[in-house]
């Protein structure tokens, strides 16, 4: 398996995009090789938890984190189309607060690596979107976090799907980041 690796604007993210073996009768890829995957970024993670989510145009889901077993997380999309987005959460970093966003599709077959210590969300342009996610940790509610997905602080530039963004209560109810309870920082992050 090749993979094609994409460092993002922001340390640690990253766009991985795998060789697709397309022909008259449909395609196959390799939707996760360990091996191939360690080779190709340098990472080494131990998945232990597989995520679906469906969702409708215009659901907005984020930007959740876990302050305790912080998750890395490896996103896809299998049907439709999300903006799916990575913001740095480690504060004291140089990076603190900035943010990468990229379009996953089912016709391009990105993925996107979200590491530990990162908010993580995802908005649907599709009419409906499959996201499926891998995490290096197990979910723990009572450690999970979410920053407002619209923080002026933070200032991602959602596409525009004609009508404000579809929130759960959780969502709706996030914290700005300059309030928040985030990750300490240390310079070899």
């Amino acid at each position: 398996m090749s993979l094609k690796i994409t460092h993002a604007e922001i340390p640690g993210v990253l766009v991985v995009e795998p060789k697709v073996f397309e022909d008259a009768r449909g395609f196959f890829l390799e939707s996760f090789n360990h091996k191939s995957f360690v080779e190709a970024t340098g990472l080494n993670p131990d998945f232990v938890q597989d995520n679906h989510s469906r969702s409708r145009r215009g659901v907005l889901r984020g930007l959740h984190y876990q302050l305790q077993q912080p998750q890395g997380k490896l996103v896809r999309v299998v049907s439709g189309a999300v903006f799916g987005v990575a913001v740095n959460l480690h504060k004291g970093s140089p990076a603190f607060g900035k943010w990468v966003g990229v379009e996953l599709t089912a016709e391009n077959h990105r993925q996107l690596w979200v590491p530990p210590g990162y908010g993580h969300g995802f908005l649907v342009l599709s009419e409906f979107a499959d996201y499926l996610y891998k995490t290096t940790e197990y979910y723990a509610p009572e450690h999970e976090r979410c920053i407002k997905w619209d923080d002026p602080g933070i200032g991602i530039q959602w596409p525009d799907v004609g009508f404000p963004p579809v929130l759960s209560a959780k969502d709706q109810q996030g914290m700005a980041l300059g309030v928040a309870e985030v990750y300490a920082w240390a310079p070899c992050q």
